[in-house]
């Protein structure tokens, strides 16, 4: 990692790819704000627009929102550049990076101090920004959001729960100080494929001392999610085994970082 931003890789390829760097000396950066709300867009423009509406909508925190475009698509970027405003700022990825680099371009370029994590497929009902900040008012508190996640007495196998202490918060809505994202280094950019990099990130977050919570009652919805659906179930079976292993090789011997334990 570097000052202002991450060196990211593309394993695919192995070249060397910038994300979003800290501007010059001598150029303004984006106000600060008291969170950034993020999502990662691969596709699928009518849930950025639905999440976006929502957010805007409901929001009551003194907030932007970044859309990391992640598509490759021209139109979705067209449509985010028509839409720029003061509380709504647009990073193109440009080639398309994996799941893990797209999120932290974002963590990166974020002004606020709090960042919340959003799959596009999840829409606002409510005011769901405040009780996820007044989570992190305790400072004991690493990581919160709706979706929590046990061990099922290993570190193999993870299963809803409804907390309030959890291993890990579920990457449809996670919300976590920017400060404590650098210090970790982010999400692992290795994990191309979104799923498990959750989990992994929850536990860069909770190996430092921090607790993993369930904020129960927030006004949230789960739309269909794109990634999963648009991809063969036996390549996100492969994928998915994939990125276990990835967890694994870094966690195995950490079964102290189970709640249940």
């Amino acid at each position: 990692m570097k000052a202002g931003g991450w060196d990211v890789v593309d394993s695919s390829t192995g070249s060397q790819l910038q994300a979003i760097k800290a501007p010059p000396i001598g150029e303004a950066r984006p106000a600060g704000r008291a969170v950034t709300l993020l999502t990662i867009v691969h596709g699928w423009q009518p849930d950025a627009e639905r999440w976006l509406l929502s957010v805007f909508t409901h929001t009551t925190a003194d907030f932007e929102a970044v859309v990391v475009d992640n598509s490759g698509d021209p139109r979705i970027a067209g449509w985010l550049e028509n839409r720029s405003a003061e509380r709504l700022r647009a990073i193109a990825l440009d080639p398309p990076l994996g799941f893990g680099s797209a999120v932290n371009a974002g963590i990166d370029a974020a002004a606020g101090e709090v960042v919340i994590l959003f799959d596009p497929g999840v829409e606002l009902e409510g005011d769901a920004v405040s009780p996820l900040l007044e989570a992190l008012s305790d400072p004991a508190v690493a990581i919160a959001g709706p979706f929590g996640l046990r061990g099922k007495g290993t570190l193999k196998e993870f299963e809803a729960s409804p907390g309030p202490d959890v291993d890990a918060i579920e990457g449809y809505c996670m919300a976590f100080r920017r400060a404590d994202a650098i210090a970790v280094e982010g999400f692992d950019s290795r994990f191309r494929f979104y799923r498990i990099a959750d989990v992994e990130f929850s536990f860069r977050l909770r190996a430092r001392g921090g607790r993993a919570v369930v904020v129960t009652g927030l006004p949230v919805v789960k739309h269909e999610h794109r990634l999963w659906e648009a991809t063969e179930p036996q390549e996100r079976e492969r994928l998915s085994k994939r990125n276990m292993y990835r967890f694994l090789d870094r966690w195995r011997d950490r079964d102290d970082l189970l709640v249940g334990q």
